[in-house]
């Protein structure tokens, strides 16, 4: 819900920071890799209650994941690096509730049930995306069409983010995340069923979510 506007704001900083990396020749999938193993360091924090560490390297790892994009860009997008820079997410995002769940044991439910909403959401948008392309549905650049929905990476940011902060309280944020994801889940797969119902003789406009 809040990618777009946020992503117009910091676009300007992303684009200065990255031309200078690719001045200095650093190349895009060291940049997706070392983001990563960022995240994954961040994953370790959040499971043995580092929480303040964990927060410092959860906003490294979104920052390093903004980075690769522009820089990409500039030095020749490949189909290889956007695979690896969306793998890398969602084993992040993933890694990240399971710590949780290490961490804050009465938070296990609501952990395995904030997983089972990034399945059915992730299921939709990754089997959606390339569907919605064949019926003429562009982009904004990125190697793969992302569907919105009420809880995109911004959302994603800030939620875990308050994880970091309010420890005592992450089985109610677990919750209402969850609760966010299905929601964003149900809009995928009710913006699918309209996309790509049998075309009609004459083709109508796709839905406004997509164009």
């Amino acid at each position: 819900m809040l990618d777009a506007p946020v992503r117009r704001v910091i676009a300007p900083g992303l684009d200065a920071a990255a031309a200078g990396l690719d001045r200095l020749g650093v190349r895009p999938l060291a940049v997706t890799g070392l983001g990563w193993l960022v995240g994954l360091a961040a994953c370790v924090a959040v499971a043995t209650s580092h929480w303040s560490l964990a927060l410092v390297l959860w906003l490294a790892n979104r920052a390093l994941d903004g980075l690769d994009g522009p820089l990409a860009r500039r030095r020749g997008a490949t189909d290889l690096g956007g695979f690896l820079d969306l793998l890398a997410d969602f084993s992040v995002y993933g890694g990240f509730v399971l710590a949780v769940g290490v961490a804050v044991p009465e938070a296990r439910l609501a952990c395995l049930v904030l997983l089972l909403t990034y399945y059915v959401s992730g299921t939709a948008f990754l089997a959606l995306a390339p569907l919605l392309e064949k019926r003429g549905a562009r982009g904004d650049g990125r190697s793969v069409l992302f569907v919105g929905g009420l809880a995109e990476g911004t959302e994603t940011v800030l939620a875990y983010a308050v994880l970091c902060l309010l420890p005592d309280h992450a089985e109610t944020v677990l919750w209402v995340f969850a609760a966010m994801v299905a929601l964003t889940a149900l809009q995928r797969v009710v913006l699918g069923i309209r996309a790509l119902r049998p075309l009609r003789t004459t083709p109508g406009p796709l839905p406004e979510e997509i164009t």
